[in-house]
């Protein structure tokens, strides 16, 4: 590529401009379609795929062009995250990936923020969805429970004019435009499905959730205990209990079930509390001889597949995520009320031995 050289130095700003699409594929290795995808976030291209195009966009200085809809604003395109303020170590894994999107979505006139609200607290998080105006912000995006009173606050800002898009866990009986995350159900039936043959004898396994107010948690337990009544009828199931995704509350639901069940075979946390559960299963010297199914690709989690108190781990990429939210959250505040169209999240399968 030429550069512009006035008075012997390099113009940046014109080479940065000569930059193409066709010159991010080239360096990506990717199609034109892919790079498409990824620069306007929309689905069908793998985690590592797109990873590969964000850092030839970041290499070369691509700049994208604003779609003229963006341009005309007297604004920066808005979008304000939800996202629950607790111990879940995955909850603090979509923050970072935001703040990591940050400086690139503002490079597109689109400003992108975080706001941690209590985890599980339905009140506070309609407090805050009231407080929203269309003026400062064009898009809420939550991570939510199942209750009436966010259902009523969702379709109340909707009608206000903002667009929410639900994240990790969907409310589809509200006004919420679109849902970006894992299908659910198949995540719960894959943990079943990998369980049912760990345990080819059967044998006991307990589920731990989070809460069941929660969609995503809810949708996989029905998933998991569909799949073991329809191909393992061996393996008995006890629960799901709810450790509310705190480390201490899951620690106490372990030991009493080590306790109570001496011969338990396997675990499900299909929830988060997951340093909780490893020590619980360290204390009780019956780590590695449990078979244990976790989510989320976390630092309590690594630590379980490196130490094999956790078999598999169920990953669903938060980066992939937060980047899937921007571009739609862009295409739905700035174009048609029409649906828009995604395919759920590739489900990350992780065992000590393809740890990234």
């Amino acid at each position: 590529m030429k550069t512009i050289n006035l008075g012997g130095r390099v113009d940046e700003e014109a080479v940065r401009r000569r930059v193409t699409v066709h010159d991010v594929a080239r360096a990506a290795g990717v199609s034109l379609a892919t790079v498409d995808r990824v620069l306007n976030g929309r689905p069908g291209v793998r985690a590592a795929t797109a990873e590969k195009v964000d850092q030839a966009i970041a290499s070369l200085g691509f700049s994208r062009d604003l779609n003229a809809s963006l341009m005309a604003r007297a604004r920066d395109l808005s979008i304000l995250f939800f996202i629950p303020d607790s111990a879940n170590e995955f909850m603090d894994s979509l923050a970072d990936a935001v703040a990591r999107r940050a400086p690139q979505a503002n490079s597109d006139r689109i400003h992108i923020s975080t706001q941690r609200v209590r985890a599980l607290d339905a009140g506070a998080l309609v407090r805050e969805l009231d407080r929203l105006v269309p003026q400062s912000c064009d898009c809420a995006v939550i991570v939510a429970s199942e209750d009436p009173e966010i259902v009523a606050a969702v379709d109340a800002a909707t009608r206000r004019g903002i667009v929410v898009m639900t994240l990790v866990s969907d409310l589809p009986g509200s006004g919420r435009r679109h849902f970006i995350g894992i299908d659910n159900v198949a995540a719960g039936r894959t943990a079943a499905s990998l369980l049912g043959r760990f345990l080819p004898s059967g044998g006991k396994v307990a589920v731990i959730a989070g809460s069941l107010h929660l969609r995503d948690h809810k949708e996989r337990f029905e998933g998991f205990a569909s799949l073991l009544g329809e191909e393992f009828a061996g393996v008995t199931l006890i629960g799901p209990m709810e450790g509310h995704d705190d480390g201490a509350e899951t620690e106490a639901i372990v030991a009493r079930l080590l306790a109570e069940h001496p011969d338990l075979s396997g675990l499900y946390n299909l929830g988060a509390g997951n340093a909780g559960l490893v020590a619980a299963l360290e204390a009780s010297g019956r780590a590695r001889s449990i078979r244990v199914i976790a989510h989320e690709l976390t630092v309590p989690t690594r630590a379980g597949l490196a130490s094999g108190a956790i078999d598999v781990v169920l990953d669903q990429n938060p980066d992939g995520e937060i980047r899937e939210v921007i571009g739609a959250a862009r295409s739905l505040a700035l174009s048609t009320p029409r649906p828009l169209a995604s395919d759920p999240i590739e489900i990350g399968i992780f065992l000590r031995d393809n740890l990234r």
